[in-house]
């Protein structure tokens, strides 16, 4: 996409699609690329919402120069300030003398502090504040912990139209507009499980904030805009209050293929009695694919042996990673393995015992499952497939 584009009543998408980058917070893959969503609000004071990534400064004022002069610009407004959001604000400020930046008080802060703006050049808004646009009125709604403090949302009123960053995203430079996926959910979830999940308590009270406005479109900061707000409202909706489905989650790691005996021991009777599960070998897996499916699973399958005095460094990844998403699975399994110590089933402990998960049983094999073991290890998965009913 190389020109300007007019996606809604005096709207322009002035975003930039980056197809190459592949790596996101040195943490999350990008398999379809990104985009940096900004978009252009025509008014008396035309403003800007939101800004692209560092490096596509020079494309990103060719596309606003395609819908109007960038000198006339009056406000940019900053919903969220990290750089690939805020990055181009530097920039924008010292091409146009006159513009100001909107932000909340935190996002204040942040940008003297991330950005050098001036502070006389600083507009705070609080939540329910407006902004005259002339012909036009932005109001803002505080959504802090969307994922930093200082987010918020910004409502074109006369148009319906909310400008959420962050907030209902997904990482992909594919398509413009929701009706170009047939599939949203799975990017959708992907991107929840990585960057919203640990913040579902917060994104429930904005969902709240904002169930009585009026929606014709949503625009993200990431992925497509959606023309069917609904479509992704209903998905949200349902992760925000932490529903899960009746299927677990396999996290594991295998030296001699002790714990993965056991994974395969209960996976082989999850598929014969047809419940739903997801199963990653850490040493393979993306770990963005783990994120999703910890969006909605009601369990959790974990394993990894001793290695040395301490549990193997990839469990240690994988029970952090865990831990730090604070996914709403109710219920836990623990495998462990060991040669001549064993430590690892206490450092999963240690990890995963600060989440509020019911730990239904654990089992822990020195050297090779034997038969007597794998009964247990069935005896467990009976108790696993009744909890999953629950």
């Amino acid at each position: 996409m190389n020109k300007t584009v007019e996606i809604g009543r005096g709207l322009y998408y002035t975003g930039i699609k980056d197809y190459d980058r592949r790596m996101f917070d040195a943490l999350v893959s990008l398999p379809e690329g990104t985009s940096y969503n900004s978009y252009l609000i025509k008014a008396e004071k035309p403003a800007l919402i939101d800004t692209v990534n560092p490096g596509f400064e020079k494309n990103w004022l060719a596309r606003i120069s395609e819908a109007v002069d960038p000198q006339d610009i009056q406000y940019v407004v900053m919903n969220h300030s990290e750089p690939d959001h805020a990055g181009a604000i530097p920039y924008f400020l010292t091409f146009n003398k006159r513009a100001r930046l909107v932000a909340s008080e935190q996002g204040r802060r942040l940008a003297l502090r991330f950005y050098g703006v001036e502070e006389s050049r600083i507009i705070v808004v609080k939540d329910g504040d407006t902004i005259s646009l002339g012909n036009r009125r932005l109001r803002f709604v505080s959504a802090p912990m969307l994922h930093w403090p200082e987010t918020m949302f910004a409502y074109l009123e006369d148009a319906s139209i909310l400008f959420t960053c962050d907030f209902f995203g997904f990482h992909t430079a594919k398509g413009l507009f929701d009706s170009d996926f047939e599939d949203i959910e799975s990017g959708a979830k992907r991107y929840y499980g990585e960057i919203m999940l640990p913040f579902s308590s917060m994104g429930k009270k904005a969902m709240d904030k904002i169930k009585n406005l009026k929606i014709d479109l949503i625009c993200p900061s990431h992925g497509p805009v959606y023309r069917n707000p609904q479509r992704i409202m209903t998905l949200y909706n349902k992760w925000v209050e932490g529903r899960t489905e009746e299927k677990a989650v396999f996290i594991y790691v295998s030296m001699w293929k002790n714990i993965e005996s056991m994974v395969d021991r209960i996976t082989d009777k999850l598929l014969a009695n047809r419940v739903k599960f997801s199963r990653y070998n850490f040493l393979y897996s993306d770990p963005s694919n783990i994120c999703a499916d910890l969006v909605d699973s009601r369990a959790i399958v974990f394993g990894a042996p001793t290695v040395l005095s301490s549990m193997h460094p990839l469990g240690i990844y994988a029970a952090n990673l865990v831990k730090m998403l604070r996914p709403p699975a109710k219920y836990a399994v623990l495998l462990s393995s060991y040669g001549w110590a064993e430590s690892a089933s206490r450092h999963m402990q240690d990890i995963l015992g600060k989440l509020p998960l019911e730990v239904i049983g654990s089992k822990i094999i020195n050297g090779p499952a034997s038969e007597e073991d794998l009964k247990e290890v069935d005896s467990l998965t009976e108790k696993l497939m009744l909890k999953l009913k629950e």
